[in-house]
This record gives structure tokens, sequence and C-alpha cells, in this order.
């Protein structure tokens, strides 16, 4: 299920209050960095920065769409023997309900659960009450299984408009988009996937991957190794830019 972002536009410095006007699916929209959103957060003095400061510390987030699916448990091996916590981003149909001890684990162990809607259909261009059946469908069976409803999700192939972000809102979803991205949907080389993605890390970057491909999960403990050694921590994306709380309707994209 590829993921393919329709956004144009060069980031500005995450230290900075930014603001992104970009060309996404036919419409004008502003993406917030999640250094932005923790830097106006800190000015105010009043958030806690939780297990890790991302002002100080080089952090960076590991994310995985699509599932659970089969390798999904080995990667939650791979996370815990790394103590590296991730975000997952949940599809409903053929995966949570085939694997709901998955999803219970994921949960269990610490990681962000997140809404990738039911069935991956491109919410751009879809009614209203379509748009809120994806992801509404979705929070319940997430809820369902774990006892709390997510509050991050990721359009599918990352398309989303005004109407998404408004339904987003109603539904107490902040967005989360991406800064890098193996495009693991193309390929099973797993040495492929880790050269892409360590071409692309950044701090404060989200890094896209997909635990449904044959070549992905076998690339992570490379890519965690490899970032380690170049001094970047691992955080969740809501630890990315705590002490800010992720704001519904909003777009992040470092």
């Amino acid at each position: 299920m590829p993921e393919k972002t329709t956004l144009f536009g060069a980031g500005l410095a995450a230290a900075l209050v930014t603001v992104l006007t970009l060309t996404l699916s036919g419409c004008s929209m502003e993406t917030t960095a999640p250094g932005s959103a923790r830097a106006d957060a800190a000015s105010d003095a009043k958030g806690a920065f939780g297990p890790v400061d991302c002002r100080k510390a080089k952090c960076i987030a590991l994310t995985f769409d699509a599932g659970p699916a089969k390798d999904t448990p080995h990667l939650l091996d791979v996370l815990k023997e790394k103590k590296v916590p991730a975000t997952f981003f949940l599809l409903g149909k053929n995966h949570m309900l085939k694997h709901p001890d998955t999803v219970r684990r994921i949960a269990a162990e610490g990681h962000e659960v997140a809404n990738h809607t039911w069935s991956h259909q491109i919410l751009t261009g879809r009614k209203p009450d379509e748009i809120r059946a994806e992801l509404e469908r979705t929070q319940l069976a997430i809820e369902g299984i774990t006892g709390k409803k997510p509050r991050l999700m990721r359009p599918p192939q990352g398309r989303t408009d005004d109407t998404v972000s408004g339904i987003c809102e109603e539904l107490g979803l902040s967005q989360v988009l991406w800064s890098a991205t193996a495009k693991d949907y193309s390929t099973n080389d797993s040495a492929l996937i880790r050269k892409r993605i360590l071409d692309q890390a950044g701090k404060d970057g989200i890094i896209l991957l997909h635990d449904i491909y044959k070549g992905t999960v076998p690339a992570v403990p490379g890519i965690i190794d490899a970032l380690r050694k170049q001094g970047f921590t691992f955080v969740t994306v809501p630890q990315l830019m705590a002490p800010a709380e992720p704001r519904p309707g909003t777009v992040y994209r470092p």
C-alpha cells in the first residue's frame, strides 16, 4: 500500500515557528513542524517534556503504516530488545480484526497506536460521511481492543484537504505526515530500505515504513543501530512535539 506524499515545498528550521503552505490534492494546506509546536509550548514553560527533551536531544520518530500483519510481532520483539518506542498507524479491515492480540501488545508495550483508516481508501474527493466512516470505524475498533481512542491519524498516500482536516478535528485526530520514506512498497531489498532511510534522516524527523512488506522488518535493526551511532534518540510522534499536545485537525510534517 504505497505512501506517496503529494506535498511540495521545503521544510523550515524546526526551531522556528513553522507553517508551510503547500499544494495538496488541489488545495492550499498549512502544515506545522513538530519542532515548531514544541518550541511554542516550551516558551510557555508550563508543559512537561516527558522522558526526553527533544530541544536538547537529536530526536527522530519511527512510524509504521498499514499493519498489523504477520511480521509485526517480530518487529515488536526488535523494538523491545533495542528499547525503541514507535508509532503504529493501523488499518482496520483485514488487519486489526485479524490480529487483535498484536494490537493489544503494541499498546501494552508503550507504543503509540494511531489510525490509518479502515480500508486504506484515499480520503480526498470523498463525501464527508464516507471520510468520517473510514476514520470513526477505526477509532471505535482500536478503542474496543485497547480501551483508548487514538489521537493521531495518517491519511493514505498522505492525501488530505480541508474537508478531511475538519472531520479529523471533530474526531479529535491530528494528521501526521513524514520526512523520510524508504518506499518499501517498491522493493524487498532490506539494504536499500536501510540506505534510503539513513540518507533522509534528520533531527525532528518522522520516518515512514510499513510492517506489511517482506524487506522492511529485517531492515529495522540496522536502521536503529546506524541512527543511534549518529546520535539520534527514538521517540513517538507525540514525544517529538512535547510538551505540546497534538492538536486535532492540525497537519504535522517535519
